[in-house]
């Protein structure tokens, strides 16, 4: 499985080398969302502090919609008849989605290491110790992998790249803007606010935030209760959980699609 693997991440990069653009999802997209938040809305949420706080939501929220590279590169796959013709070769077929995935993987690491440079930029810093900072980049990895094996549950329940692209986004903007990525959970009203407070992206930016030593905005009102004081473990949880799920459910979709 794992030389299938290696194959298929070949190929696709091999892909991204020749279509440069296709890195602009993965490094263009995030950027945009780091200045908008930073300085059209950042004036009015707490200007320094609030894009110390900002970086760890947009780290989550990114490698949430790197998701869509996933969705899309397989369902592009299985319509282009590229699916098939590895049907044809004695390849594993977990391998074949493991390859997608870990191409993708690249691709936002690649990314990410923009978001980082970019953050730095504007003033974001790492106050913590190095060791949480690894500790919090871990996570983010942990939760971009967890992302990109729901991309490709997506992508193959999808029947054309339109439908996929449209489906991933269904999801993605509510679990992504229903978080404390960008504000305070505690600011929600009514069922908003227990909803955005288990929300796995909230875990992830609330954790981060605690590794990073990145404190909320003077008027921001502090994280409160289980989530936000097991965030680095509940992200953890939810991250295995989610590929505990995705992963057989791929594979089990894989074979009904080529079957």
């Amino acid at each position: 499985m794992f030389t299938d693997t290696a194959v298929i991440v070949e190929r696709n990069l091999l892909t991204v080398r020749r279509i440069p653009t296709l890195l602009m999802s993965a490094t263009v997209q995030p950027l945009m969302f780091v200045f908008l938040f930073a300085y059209v809305f950042g004036a009015t949420f707490g200007g320094g502090s609030y894009r110390e706080f900002l970086m760890a939501g947009i780290f989550a929220q990114t490698v949430v919609f790197n998701a869509a590279i996933t969705t899309v590169g397989l369902a592009n796959d299985m319509s282009d008849g590229i699916i098939d013709r590895l049907r044809s070769l004695p390849m594993s077929r977990l391998g074949v989605i493991a390859g997608r995935v870990t191409s993708d993987m690249l691709l936002g690491i690649i990314g990410l290491g923009v978001m980082v440079a970019c953050g730095l930029a504007i003033g974001w810093r790492i106050r913590g110790s190095a060791l949480d900072a690894l500790v919090a980049f871990g996570i983010i990895l942990l939760f971009a992998l967890a992302m990109a094996w729901v991309g490709a549950v997506t992508g193959l329940a999808a029947p054309n790249v339109e439908v996929a692209q449209s489906i991933g986004f269904l999801w993605m903007f509510p679990v992504t803007f229903l978080s404390s990525a960008f504000i305070s959970a505690q600011s929600l009203p009514g069922i908003l606010r227990p909803i955005a407070e288990w929300n796995p992206v909230t875990a992830v930016a609330t954790a981060c935030r605690q590794k990073f030593g990145n404190a909320s905005p003077p008027d921001f009102p502090a994280a409160t209760g289980w989530v936000a004081e097991h965030a680095v473990g509940y992200s953890i949880a939810t991250s295995v959980a989610i590929l505990a799920i995705c992963i057989p459910v791929s594979l089990i979709m894989y074979r009904r699609s080529t079957s």
